[in-house]
């Protein structure tokens, strides 16, 4: 494993890798490519945070629970709820904030605020041919040119290797509470998160877990939080009896939704399907006899454990969407793949850009082969 310790260093190896690199920074995500590791947990530390100006900058190999207790300590948090993927996965290690921004990984609360990409504010990274490359900055502007930040955040490493990011954070919530409305299913629940998400009440969260029913979370300061749940509990009472959870029992709740956790320990592939909420109930009707789901941003995401081997995307395939293979065998990736295949004229996009970045191949193994 190299594991480069400066960015200067970072360049350097890349610029001298003769056989593909599997680019990782915790590892806790389970994304495993062909070829030597190239760790970036070695980039770490917080090199600037401004509580004031809502600003951090950190090495991409920076642990997110140092720069989430960073912020806790200021009473602000990242707003767009990064998921903790160890539990679902089976991994160890501790997950980075260059991680996050390479896989754009946004939790519940992202309907709300945006994803983890609507806070990157500048990036340093080094691309395919060693070359060391900076965009963006550390204030929120409109800019000229392309927006390099943007399409790092989801390249997965394809593109350059992350070695720095600037972020934009958020003050936490004086407090939050959350609805449990009762029903088991998913089209009505869809329309009670529907409901709620199109109410004047700022929903922060929107789910449907199908044992206990469809679940909205409010944040804020108290007063506004107490006048805001009863309000909404008013307009969603007709879909089916409502339970109110406190903040403490809100935050286990969400944290349990954010990491999947209905799935932990339980056999079978894991699928991540990102659809029209409105196309999510007709989804769930196709799905083969004993899979299990469960809906998260009002029905935009779609969580689901069926049957190792189970082809998915065959299965609903009518509908348009994505779906992303999260857990599974080495065999059953190799055969399914991770990601959903892109039409034609998408991929030929996705290959020129990527040629454009890294023209030898070496962070995605195109005409190079593993040592």
């Amino acid at each position: 494993m190299m594991t480069p310790q400066s960015e200067e260093e970072l360049a350097g190896m890349i610029a001298d890798a003769t056989t593909p690199l599997a680019v990782q920074g915790g590892g806790t995500r389970g994304f495993v490519a062909a070829g030597d590791v190239l760790c970036s947990a070695g980039l770490a530390g917080i090199r600037l945070y401004e509580p004031g100006a809502l600003t951090l900058v950190a090495g991409a190999g920076t642990p997110v629970s140092e720069i989430e207790a960073a912020l806790a300590a200021e009473n602000q948090r990242l707003a767009f709820e990064p998921m903790d993927h160890r539990a679902l996965l089976g991994t160890s290690g501790a997950p980075t904030i260059g991680g996050v921004m390479a896989a754009n990984i946004s939790g519940p609360r992202r309907i709300a605020v945006g994803a983890a990409r609507d806070f990157a504010l500048g990036v340093r990274f080094v691309d395919g041919a060693g070359r060391i490359v900076k965009n963006g900055g550390r204030v929120m502007k409109n800019v000229t040119g392309y927006d390099l930040v943007k399409l790092m955040c989801g390249s997965f490493g394809t593109l350059g290797v992350l070695s720095e990011i600037s972020m934009k954070v958020l003050p936490a919530p004086e407090t939050e509470a959350t609805l449990v409305i009762g029903t088991g299913v998913a089209e009505q629940a869809v329309a009670a998160l529907s409901r709620g998400l199109g109410s004047p009440f700022e929903v922060t969260g929107a789910a449907f877990l199908p044992d206990r029913g469809a679940v909205v979370r409010i944040e804020g300061f108290e007063t506004s939080v107490a006048y805001r749940l009863a309000a909404l509990e008013g307009i969603l009472d007709s879909f089916g009896a409502v339970e109110r959870l406190d903040a403490q029992a809100s935050q286990a709740l969400w944290r349990d939704v954010r990491d999947v956790q209905t799935f932990v320990g339980r056999s079978g592939d894991v699928w991540r399907v990102s659809v029209k909420p409105s196309d999510a109930p007709g989804i769930v009707d196709a799905l083969p006899d004993g899979t299990e789901y469960m809906l998260d941003w009002g029905g935009g995401l779609i969580w689901v454990l069926c049957a190792a081997g189970t082809d998915l995307r065959a299965r609903i395939a009518p509908f348009a969407g994505h779906a992303t293979l999260v857990r599974a065998d080495a065999d059953v990736r190799a055969r399914l793949g991770v990601f959903q295949p892109e039409a034609p004229a998408l991929a030929a996009l996705t290959e020129g850009v990527r040629t454009r970045f890294d023209p030898r191949g070496v962070l995605t193994g195109r005409g190079m082969k593993a040592a």
